[in-house]
């Protein structure tokens, strides 16, 4: 590509390309995209982007494609590479000058050169660095920005590459300018203090973001460019300079306006401090060691005494408590039990932090989390009273607890009260004992002081599980300040029954529980809606909970569930609903059964709320999942729910709906609850499986849920089912089997065998195109145990239940193979035989038993001369399914069924399905489950034995093992 003519060609196709008219935008970007791979392109790019006289849209839009090019041409080995003399022009060309004006611009320029820098640097690039140190020496503002700017892109790159030669050019780059870097951030801080002292704030402002720029670069070398930093006094001296420079800039924060923009930068650079010692402590928590004091202090200082007042913000704080929690919590400071085990490292930091956390220093940080972090603010009880919803969607951990000072000062209890319980526990019981008995209502301060010192307890449940006896402060106090109705105590009714939630699974005697039933049912009538919200979601923990006990909660079940179900009703945030339907699904799927009676509100309010949330895919996943649980609770009664829970099914599995991104795990499980509980197919349960065939194309984890619903239609109705899907069923299995793991051949396997059990007339003709596969798998020794086991399934029941069919495709076999038949026939048994011990399944087993011995009698020298085999297994097989009678002394086979009896179900197991008693009545039909092995071998014995004559027959069983012929003997003993 010409550089000046095509200059202007590929300028004006750059400037179609910004058109917001299709017609004109979509040609434009075809022809750019045919341009990527032309010699001389990404010149052309960078004379445009480079070109300030130009439409800012039109060089955004060349930087984006010369950066997208990097990411696709920039290597050797890429195909349509670029050539090595135009990259060299390129690189030369991205450093010439620093002085883009348009700030996004410029930010992308550092991205590229920076990707660039990550294949090239420093090799084939050596003059990047040195031309970046250069740069931002200079004193003109915008090229000392752009510049410094780069060096912090570039280094942040390299920063990231992980192998080991990669690392060592790092530590070697890092070593050569971090004197430098250091410098140059000293210098930048200085010359802001100095300009926010003489109150020029603005030009403060444009200092600050070269010091920001400066401690970013910094905070990337410092972390990955040394492997052993403490030894570095330069480093060291970084690190410790910090805290000076954080008191510093926390100070001037007091004389800089709230809203300005320096304001602004001098959080981001605070915030970036504390991120430098976080990492620092995160990668080399050894070289910390020398630093766990001063962070400790100065974190301590700032958070839990008046030295903070004023100076620190909520980030800040947030980032002193994870400091402290990770110095805390650091597995590198503990010593194991065995002290002569820890390394001096160890020992070392464990002893500074001991001598930090001395008795008052504890019992400060405790006292000042629980009153002060914990206080309900002003903004949250705001909240609370416009908005409840909002609020317990925040107080139920919205953010991250690392971002969020609520949730971060909360893991810093639990944290602390964990690692230093025997010292702590008495302090936090002893403000527990300060609050008991009534509070006065007009003390608004003492109420949130109560909240405060609940949460901890709750938050500190099993470090108190031996120091609380919480059963009897339940009887004594909390019961009875649930019972208190005053409007200005909804706090402590919230708390306290949030509290009892979190001590449930701790130590809550089951004897308690239907008096707590009885407290849950009127506080879900609370007149509150974030006490109710609260309320259910104790209800969710306790019926979750090990010791739930069914009994204890039916009398309680019809108002609990009409009360949470009217609170369903009443919440309007997508977040509360989908929280409300959770706790209804956990009491529907806890009692089962038992819920039919009380369901019909929710199953007719189900369809408006699922039509209501067409644009809330989370809640829809929500509503799937209460289903669920609802279809297994109804059982067959589901089958009046179909008009409404089919084509919710149809929608949640159809790939070409967008809804199935969010839709179709739960979907799937849906979908196979509903065919387990059918009492029979109806023509829209059918229609469904049309969805199926692009659900295998997809082969996605949800493939397994797949297999299991094409089992349960075939265990529903197969002649119906197959009769309308099995050749697309045959075709699709075809293509998986082509490119599939081992666990998703022996499922599509399992499908054709259940389909030869349900079906073994019909079967064996519908997915006759898989058969050779499976008996070119016996015949060549399958290496894999599980599919080999499966093969032998599925032939087994050809051979014993199609016999017809088994001759047919014999033949095939030995046409394709070019092979005799008695050849073929001699192979399978012979690899049968031999791989056996593949088979665990008792049932396949003695199918493999059956199977064989079906061939006899013959006269067939063939399997005359397999039959020492058939025995051996036949006898595996008695071996496997007869028990003896302790009364008669006489063996049976213990897989015979003679007649269906419903089992009886205790409390705590699970119904049958419609499946289940489905399976049930097919086993009645099953060889495996009618026929007696014993009685099968001694039939087909004496038969061959007639066929052959007493001579010739001996003479067979000569072949036998004599130990197998006694134990065989001892089996046929009572024919």
């Amino acid at each position: 590509m010409d550089l000046n003519s095509a200059s202007t060609v590929v300028l004006q196709v750059l400037t179609q390309a910004t058109s917001q008219d299709t017609a004109v935008l979509k040609p434009a970007e075809e022809q750019l995209k045919q341009w990527e791979t032309q010699p001389g392109f990404y010149s052309v790019l960078l004379n445009i982007f480079t070109n300030h006289s130009l439409d800012v849209n039109v060089r955004w839009l060349a930087v984006l494609y010369f950066k997208n090019g990097i990411d696709r041409y920039w290597r050797r080995v890429a195909p349509h590479a670029l050539s090595e003399e135009e990259k060299t022009s390129l690189r030369a060309g991205l450093i010439t000058n620093f002085n883009e004006p348009v700030n996004q611009i410029a930010t992308q320029i550092s991205v590229l050169i920076a990707k660039v820098a990550r294949v090239d640097c420093p090799r084939q690039w050596p003059e990047l660095i040195p031309t970046l140190v250069e740069s931002v020496k200079v004193q003109d503002d915008l090229q000392q920005h752009r510049a410094l700017l780069t060096f912090y892109h570039v280094t942040k790159t390299l920063a990231s590459k992980r192998l080991a030669a990669d690392r060592k050019l790092f530590y070697d780059l890092t070593s050569s300018i971090y004197s430098f870097a250091c410098s140059l951030w000293n210098h930048h801080t200085d010359t802001f203090l100095q300009q926010i002292c003489a109150g020029d704030e603005a030009a403060a402002a444009n200092s600050l973001e070269r010091t920001l720029l400066s401690l970013k670069v910094l905070r990337k070398l410092t972390v990955h460019g040394f492997v052993e930093p403490h030894w570095n006094a330069e480093v060291m001296g970084f690190l410790h300079a910090i805290f000076e420079r954080l008191k510093q800039f926390l100070e001037c924060s007091r004389s800089i306006r709230a809203e300005s923009i320096c304001r602004d930068r001098l959080e981001k650079t605070v915030i970036l401090f504390t991120k430098v010692l976080l990492d620092f402590l995160d990668q080399h928590p050894f070289s910390f060691t020398a630093l766990i004091q001063r962070s400790l202090e100065f974190s301590v200082s700032y958070v839990f005494t008046e030295a903070g007042e004023g100076v620190v913000f909520e980030q800040f704080i947030v980032q002193c408590m994870n400091l402290i929690k990770m110095i805390v919590k650091n597995y590198a400071y503990k010593p194991s039990k065995n002290i002569e085990d820890s390394s001096p490292e160890t020992l070392e930091a464990h002893k500074i932090k001991t001598a930090f956390f001395t008795y008052p220093t504890l019992m400060e940080i405790c006292r000042r989390l629980v009153t002060h972090y914990f206080l309900l603010t002003k903004e949250e009880l705001t909240m609370w009273e416009e908005d409840p919803e909002s609020f317990t969607v925040e107080e139920t951990g919205g953010d991250s607890w690392k971002y969020s000072l609520r949730p971060c000062t909360e893991v810093l209890f639990i944290d602390i009260f964990h690692e230093y319980n025997q010292t702590l526990t008495p302090v936090l019981l002893e403000m527990v004992h300060s609050l008991q008995g009534s509070t006065n209502m007009e003390n608004t301060n003492a109420i949130l002081i109560k909240d405060a010192v609940y949460n901890a307890v709750g938050l500190a449940a099993y470090e108190l599980f031996d120091s609380v006896d919480f059963d009897q402060w339940f009887k004594n106090q909390l019961l009875a300040e649930l019972q208190v109705s005053h409007d200005r105590y909804k706090p402590i009714r919230r708390r306290v029954i949030w509290l009892i939630g979190q001590w449930i699974s701790v130590k809550f005697k089951s004897d308690l529980r239907p008096v707590l039933y009885e407290a849950i049912c009127n506080l879900l009538q609370d007149r509150d809606l974030v006490v109710r919200i609260e309320t259910a979601t104790t209800l969710k923990l306790t019926v979750d909970d090990f010791e739930f006990r069914t009994d204890q909660f039916l009398p309680y079940l019809e108002s609990m569930f009409t009360l949470l179900f009217q609170l369903l009703q009443e919440v309007t945030q997508c977040d509360t609903k989908m929280h409300v339907l959770h706790v209804l699904s956990c009491v529907i799927e806890r009692v089962n059964m038992q819920i039919r009676p009380y369901v019909g509100c929710l199953v007719q309010y189900l369809p408006l709320l699922w039509k209501q949330s067409e644009e809330h895919n989370m809640l829809r996943c929500a509503i799937l999942t209460t289903l669920i649980h609802l279809i297994q609770g109804l059982g067959a009664d589901s089958k009046n729910l179909y008009p409404f829970l089919l084509p919710v099914i149809q929608l949640s599995t159809d790939v070409s709906q967008p809804p199935h991104v969010y839709l179709l795990e739960d979907g799937l499980e849906l979908w196979l609850v509903t065919l387990e509980n059918s009492p029979c197919l109806t023509p829209e349960l059918l229609r469904i499986f049309q969805n199926m065939s692009a659900l295998l194309e997809l082969s996605s984890e949800n493939l397994k849920n797949c297999f299991k619903i094409i089992n349960a239609y075939i265990f529903l109705s197969s002649s119906e089912f197959l009769q309308m899907y099995a050749a697309d069923l045959c075709r699709s299995f075809c293509e998986l089997l082509k490119d599939i793991t081992t666990e998703g051949q022996v499922q599509v396997l399992k499908v054709v065998e259940n389909v030869l059990k349900v079906n073994p007339v019909l079967g064996p003709q519908m997915f006759q195109p898989l058969l050779p596969s499976v008996f070119r798998g016996i015949i060549d020794g399958e290496r894999y145990p599980v599919v080999m086991s499966t093969y032998l399934g599925i032939m087994g029941r050809v051979l014993l239940q199609n016999a017809r069919f088994f001759s047919l495709l014999l033949s095939q076999m030995a046409c394709e193979l070019g092979q005799e038949v008695d050849q073929i026939l001699g192979n399978m048994i012979e690899m049968w035989v031999d791989r056996m011990d593949n088979i665990t399944q008792p049932e396949r087993r003695k199918l493999s038993a059956l199977a064989l011995l079906s061939l006899l009698p013959s006269l067939n020298s063939v399997i005359q001369d397999k039959f020492c085999g058939i025995i051996n297994i036949s006898v595996e097989g008695l071996h496997d399914v007869m028990t003896e009678d302790s009364e008669t002394g006489t063996y049976k086979d213990c897989m015979l069924m003679s007649h269906f009896e419903e089992p009886k179900v205790t409390e705590d197991e699970e119904p049958p399905t419609e499946q289940d008693k489905r399976k049930k009545m097919l086993a009645l039909k099953d060889p495996v489950h009618t026929v007696s092995l014993q009685q099968f071998i001694y039939e087909k014995l004496k038969a061959q034995q007639e066929l052959l004559g007493e001579q010739g027959f001996h003479a067979l069983m000569e072949t036998v093992d004599t130990e197998i012929v006694a134990q065989l003997q001892e089996f046929l003993q009572v024919f």
